[in-house]
């Protein structure tokens, strides 16, 4: 293969991954595995899985659990719905491992979260508080800097 037909094959790796991402972000909801999203743009599970890691940095499921987590965060704080209706309207099919994940990227139980956040944001423009609610992987944490 030659390089110019393996960047352009690249590129179009690119915009199927662009698909299946925004996929995940309208279908969040929806029970998505990686095999119904390859097949969706006519990959392999394996390509897709190494390709979205090298183009996102994450895997497919980790990229869908942080968008229902982020939903989740924002159901919790509107505060008329359980942690377990929370889970459910966000896609997640078990509680188990809908709080270890929401407590793996949040840093505290939904339940801690949902008592928590109301006071928090109380006053915030919604667009704010999307931005300073946004739940951080541990590797993208800062880590301590010189100043």
């Amino acid at each position: 293969m030659t390089s110019r037909s393996a960047e352009a094959e690249y590129l179009r790796d690119l915009a199927r991954l662009r698909r299946v991402r925004d996929r995940m972000d309208r279908e969040y909801a929806q029970p998505l595995d990686v095999e119904a999203l390859a097949r969706g743009v006519n990959m392999s599970a394996g390509h897709l899985s190494r390709q979205f890691r090298r183009a996102y940095g994450e895997s497919p499921y980790s990229y869908l659990m942080t968008r229902r987590i982020e939903r989740a965060m924002a159901l919790l704080r509107q505060g008329d719905l359980s942690v377990t209706e929370v889970c459910f309207k966000v896609g997640c099919s078990s509680l188990g491992t809908f709080s270890t994940r929401f407590t793996e990227l949040v840093g505290v139980p939904p339940s801690v979260y949902r008592r928590e956040a109301a006071r928090a944001t109380a006053g915030m423009p919604s667009c704010v508080v999307k931005q300073v609610t946004r739940p951080i992987r541990n590797r993208e944490a800062s880590s301590p800097s010189a100043t």
